[in-house]
C-alpha cells in the first residue's frame, strides 16, 4: 500500500507567502487555504494514494525547547492573516475525509519520520510532502519525499528519492542530519559549529560521514589546524545539533495505514464551508455533487424536464396566467441562439425567433441573467422586455470584487442546487447530435431560486433602487448603444498608419544612428543593452532576463541622454499604429461602424468599461493620439454633440465633504485649480501662474485617489517635502475634506464597506489587514470609492435620462458612446441644437448636488471637432 503523509504547517506556511493575500467579501483570509488545496489535489493525482495522514504541529513546547531554551528563539508567531485561516483549513481537511494527526511534544516533523518508518517495517511505499528539506533525512528505499511550495499561485513539487539526494548534496539521506549538525540551522536557531558554513560542513560529511568519525578521529583528519580547533570548540555544540535536528521516529501515534485511509465526506458542511471560503471554481473540481439542503423533502429532486420544440401557443397561455417569465438566453457573441423560458419544473427551449417574439409580446416582467444580451435579441422584434431582476447585475452588486459572475458559480455562491439530471422530451432525431449542449440549457431550471435569494440580498443590503433605478435600465442603455456603433472612415484610419509607420522607421533610424549600430528595438534585452551597456546610462535595473526598459525605467532616464526620448517616441507611434489603426481596422463592421462591447460588471468602483475594442481607451494625452479621434464621424446627414462633466469628482468630493470653502468655490464658479492654488502659495488668485494652478490641479485630483507625498512629488518633479507642504496647506484650507477623510475610513473599518451616496458598495476586509501596505491600500480605498462610484453612479444616471428623454420627445438622436465623464450623441443636423441643449440639461440635473454639476457640450462632424 502507499502513504502520503503532508506536513501541515509547512505547506500552509509556504502557501501563504507564495499567494498575494486573499479574502472573502466578509474578510475570511483564505489565500493559505487555497494553496494548500492546490497542492494537495496536485499531490493525490500524481500519487494517487491508498491513504493519506496530515500532520499538524501543536502550540505547545516539544522536546526539542525542553532540551534547548534557544531551539526556534527567534520565531515570531504566526502572522494574523495566517492564524486565521489554520482552524478552518483543519475543519474543511476533517470535512473532506482526512485524518489529521498531532502529538504533543512532538513536531509534525516527528510524525512524518514515524510514519515512514512504519511503512519501510513493513515494505509499504511511504510519500512525503513537506516545504522543509530537513525531512531528506528520511528519504529510503521504501520513503520518497516531495518538497512542495507554492509560487506564483502556484503549486510545485520536487521528488527526492535516495539518487536524487545524492546527486545534489553529494551525501546519502541520513547524512543530511550530519551536514546539519555541523553548519546549524539559523532558520530553527540550532547552533552548529561556529565558524562551519554549509560549503565547509558538507565537505567534511562527504570525506567522514559522521561527527562520530570526525570527532572519534580528530587528530589524525587532513584539515586545516584551525578547522581542527574550530570542531574542537563546537563538539558539545554539534551533538546537540544533531540531536536537534534528528527526526524522531518513535512518536506515539497510530501507523496502521488503514487508518489513514480517507473517510467519507460529510458534503454538506464541506460544501457550505467552501462557500463560505469562495472557492467556487475549486468546488466544482472536488465535485461534491448536489448538497444543497431542501427545506421541502418534495423539493430534492432536483430532476429537470428540457422540452423541445414545445406548443409555442400553450406556452404562451401558460406564461400568461402566471403573470411573470423567467428568460435565459444562450448566445454567441451579441446573437441570440436559443432562448429558455422556465415555467414550473420544466425549462422550455425556444429555438426560433418568431417564437422568441412570441414570448417577448407578452410584455411581461421578467427575471432574467444578463438582460443586456436579451436587450440586444428584443430590439429587432419591437418588443419590449420588462426586467424585474437580473440576477447578473444584481449580484455585481452585492459583490463587485468577485473573480467570477458566471451563472454556475453564482448557484454555487448562494446555495442554489443546479439540476442533478436533464430529462429531454419532445426530442426528435435531429436533436440527438447536440444533446450535451441542449442539455445544459437545463440548468437555467434553477434561475427561479436564485432570483429570490439575490433579490432577498439586494433588500438587505438596502440596494433594490441602485439595481432598479440605475443598473438595470443602464442595461437597455448599453444595448442600445451596442446595437448603433461609431461610425469610422476606414480609408482616412489605414492612411494614417501608413503615416505613423512611416514616422516609427524615422525613429528606428535615428535611433540606431545615436546608438551606433542596428538592434531590435522591440526586444527590451537587445535595448537594455543599447541604453545601458553601449551608451552608459545611468540608474540601470537589471532583471534575470536582463536590463529593465519599462516605461517608468524610461521616464526617469528621459533627460539623460537625446535617445531615451527618441525611445519613448518610437514606443508611442508603434503603439499608435499596432494597437489603434491596425487593432480598429480588424473590428470595422460590415456596417462601416464599430460596436464596441460595454460592460457592467467588470469594475470594482461601478465605471462601465469598453471592450472589442476598448473606445475608452483612445489616446488624448499627446497630439499624435488625439489625430485618431478624427477618423471617428457621424454617418451622413448627422453630427456629434460632445458633453464633458466638468470636475465632476471633485463636485462629488465637495458635496460628501460638505466642505463649505470648495462649496462656495464652485456656487461662484470660480476656476477651482486656480482658487486652491491661491490658497495653498498663500497668494491672490490673479497672481497665479499656470505652473501653480497646474499643481493644485494635481493636488486637487490626487486628494481624490487618495495620492501621498511620495507619489506627488514624482508626480510634479518636486522634493517630498514641498509635496507634503502642498497637501498640507490644502487639507487645512478644505478641512472639510480632511474630515471626510478620516471619516471615511472609520465608516468603512466599522461596517466593512465603503459605500457612495447612491447606495453602490466596495467590502475593505484589507482594513482589518496587519499587513501596513494593505490595510494603506483599503484606508486609500475608502477614501476615494465614495467619490469615484458616485461619478459613476451620476454618469449612468445622465445615461438613462438622456436616452428615456430622446425617446419620449420623438427625436432620432441617439447615444453611441460614454467615455468615464464623457457622453457623445449622434443626431440628425436638423435636431441638433435642440439634442446639444437636452443632453446639456439633462446631465447637469442627474443628481441634486450641493453644488452644481456643469456638463459642456459642443457639436462636431467628428468626434475631434466635437470634443475640440
Amino acid at each position: 500500500m502507499e502513504l502520503l503523509v503532508l506536513d501541515g504547517n509547512s505547506i500552509l506556511n509556504r502557501a501563504f507567502y507564495g499567494i498575494k493575500l486573499l479574502t472573502t467579501k466578509e474578510g475570511l483570509y483564505t489565500n493559505g487555504i487555497y494553496g494548500f488545496m492546490t497542492v494537495l489535489q496536485k499531490l493525490e493525482k500524481e500519487v494517487q494514494p491508498d491513504a493519506t495522514a496530515i500532520a499538524f504541529d501543536l502550540n505547545a513546547p516539544t522536546f526539542r525547547h525542553k532540551r534547548y531554551a534557544g531551539y526556534k528563539a527567534n520565531r515570531h508567531g504566526m502572522p494574523e492573516e495566517l492564524a486565521q485561516q489554520l482552524p478552518n483549513l483543519k475543519k474543511l481537511l476533517t470535512l473532506l475525509g482526512y485524518r489529521l494527526v498531532t502529538c504533543e511534544g512532538y513536531e509534525a516533523d516527528d510524525i512524518l519520520g514515524t510514519l515512514g518508518a512504519a511503512c519501510t517495517r513493513r515494505k509499504d511505499t511511504c510519500v512525503i510532502a513537506t516545504g522543509d528539506r530537513d525531512s531528506l533525512q528520511l528519504v529510503g528505499p521504501y520513503v520518497s519525499v516531495r518538497l512542495a511550495r507554492t509560487k506564483y499561485g502556484q503549486p510545485q513539487v520536487t521528488l527526492y528519492d535516495e539518487q536524487r539526494v545524492m546527486e545534489e548534496f553529494g551525501v546519502t539521506p541520513p547524512e543530511m542530519i550530519e551536514i546539519k549538525a555541523l553548519q546549524g540551522d539559523s532558520s530553527d536557531c540550532i547552533p552548529g559549529v561556529r565558524g562551519i558554513g554549509p560549503k565547509g560542513a558538507g565537505q567534511l560529511i562527504q570525506q567522514y560521514h559522521s561527527i562520530d568519525y570526525i570527532y572519534d578521529h580528530l587528530k589524525e583528519l587532513d584539515i586545516r589546524e584551525s578547522m581542527r580547533q574550530k570542531l574542537e570548540n563546537g563538539r558539545e555544540s554539534a551533538y546537540l545539533s544533531r540531536e536537534l535536528g534528528t527526526i524522531r521516529t518513535d512518536v506515539p501515534v497510530g501507523t496502521d495505514i488503514q487508518g489513514y485511509v480517507r473517510g467519507p465526506v460529510q458534503k454538506q458542511e464541506a460544501t457550505d464551508l467552501m462557500r463560505r471560503l469562495e472557492f467556487f471554481k475549486m468546488l466544482e473540481s472536488l465535485d461534491l455533487g448536489d448538497t444543497v439542503e431542501q427545506s421541502n423533502p418534495a423539493e430534492a429532486d432536483t430532476a429537470v424536464a428540457l422540452v423541445l420544440h414545445p406548443d409555442i401557443e400553450q406556452l404562451c397561455s401558460k406564461l400568461k396566467a402566471d403573470g411573470h417569465l423567467y428568460l435565459a438566453g444562450i448566445f454567441e457573441g451579441r446573437s441570440l441562439q436559443r432562448l429558455s423560458v422556465v415555467h414550473k419544473q420544466a425549462v422550455f427551449l425556444l429555438e426560433s425567433p418568431q417564437e422568441w417574439d412570441r414570448v417577448f409580446a407578452l410584455h411581461l416582467p421578467c427575471c432574467t441573467f444578463d438582460s443586456k444580451l436579451l436587450y440586444l435579441a428584443v430590439e429587432s422584434s419591437g418588443a419590449e422586455l420588462l426586467v424585474e431582476t437580473d440576477a447578473l447585475l444584481a449580484a455585481y452588486l452585492l459583490n463587485p470584487t468577485a473573480k467570477s459572475y458566471s451563472y454556475a458559480h453564482l448557484c454555487q455562491e448562494y446555495g442554489i442546487p443546479l439540476p442533478s439530471s436533464v430529462t429531454p422530451k419532445g426530442l426528435q432525431p435531429q436533436d440527438l447530435m447536440r444533446m450535451d449542449t441542449l442539455s445544459a440549457c437545463g440548468q437555467w431550471q434553477s434561475l427561479p431560486q436564485l432570483c429570490s435569494v439575490l433579490e432577498k440580498n439586494i433588500s438587505e443590503a438596502n440596494q433594490t433602487t441602485l439595481l432598479q433605478n440605475i443598473e438595470q435600465p443602464l442595461a437597455r442603455i448599453l444595448a442600445h448603444m451596442e446595437q448603433a456603433g461609431f461610425a469610422v472612415d476606414a480609408k482616412r484610419i489605414a492612411a494614417y498608419g501608413d503615416v505613423l509607420a512611416q514616422k516609427a522607421d524615422a525613429l528606428q533610424k535615428q535611433i540606431w544612428e545615436e546608438v551606433g549600430y542596428e538592434f531590435n528595438l522591440n526586444s527590451p534585452k537587445q535595448l537594455g543593452e543599447a541604453l545601458f551597456v553601449k551608451l552608459g546610462l545611468p540608474h540601470g535595473k537589471k532583471t534575470k532576463s536582463g536590463w529593465s526598459t519599462s516605461a517608468a525605467v524610461l521616464e526617469n532616464l528621459r533627460y539623460d541622454n537625446p535617445v531615451v526620448e527618441l525611445v519613448l517616441q518610437y514606443r508611442t507611434v508603434s503603439k499608435l499604429k499596432s494597437t489603434y489603426c491596425d487593432g480598429l481596422l480588424k473590428v470595422i463592421a460590415p456596417d462601416e461602424r464599430i460596436h464596441s462591447s460595454f460592460n457592467q460588471t467588470e469594475t470594482r468602483t461601478g465605471r462601465i468599461s469598453s471592450t472589442e475594442p476598448n473606445l475608452q481607451n483612445i489616446p488624448v494625452r499627446t497630439d499624435i493620439g488625439r489625430e485618431l479621434r478624427r477618423f471617428f464621424v457621424a454617418k451622413p446627414g448627422c453630427v456629434l454633440i460632445d458633453a464633458d462633466y466638468s470636475q465632476i469628482e471633485l463636485r462629488v468630493l465637495a458635496h460628501t465633504a460638505n466642505d463649505k470653502n470648495m462649496i462656495d468655490a464652485f456656487r461662484s464658479g470660480e476656476d477651482i485649480h486656480r482658487a486652491t492654488a491661491a490658497q495653498v502659495f498663500h497668494m491672490p488668485e490673479e497672481m497665479v501662474t499656470p505652473l501653480m494652478r497646474s499643481r493644485a490641479k494635481a493636488v486637487n485630483f490626487g486628494i481624490v485617489y487618495g495620492i501621498g507625498a511620495f507619489s506627488l512629488s514624482k508626480q510634479l518633479h518636486i522634493t517630498r517635502q514641498e509635496a507634503d507642504a502642498y497637501i498640507r496647506d490644502y487639507l487645512q484650507h478644505y478641512s472639510g475634506i480632511n474630515d471626510y477623510m478620516q471619516r471615511m475610513v472609520e465608516e468603512a473599518k466599522q461596517k466593512g464597506y465603503a459605500e457612495t451616496i447612491f447606495g453602490r458598495r466596495r467590502y475593505l476586509p484589507e482594513l482589518k489587514s496587519s499587513n501596513f501596505n494593505l490595510r494603506s491600500f483599503g484606508e486609500r480605498v475608502a477614501r476615494n470609492m465614495p467619490i469615484q462610484g458616485a461619478a459613476a453612479d451620476i454618469i449612468k444616471i445622465a445615461m438613462i435620462h438622456v436616452e428615456n428623454r430622446l425617446h419620449r420627445e420623438g427625436l432620432s438622436s441617439q447615444l453611441i458612446l460614454q467615455v468615464h465623464d464623457e457622453l457623445i450623441v449622434e443626431a440628425p443636423e436638423a435636431e441638433a441644437e435642440t439634442a446639444k441643449a437636452l443632453l446639456q440639461e439633462e446631465m447637469e440635473n442627474a443628481a441634486q448636488l450641493s453644488v452644481p454639476l456643469v456638463a459642456d457640450a459642443k457639436i462636431g462632424k467628428t468626434w475631434y471637432e466635437a470634443k475640440a
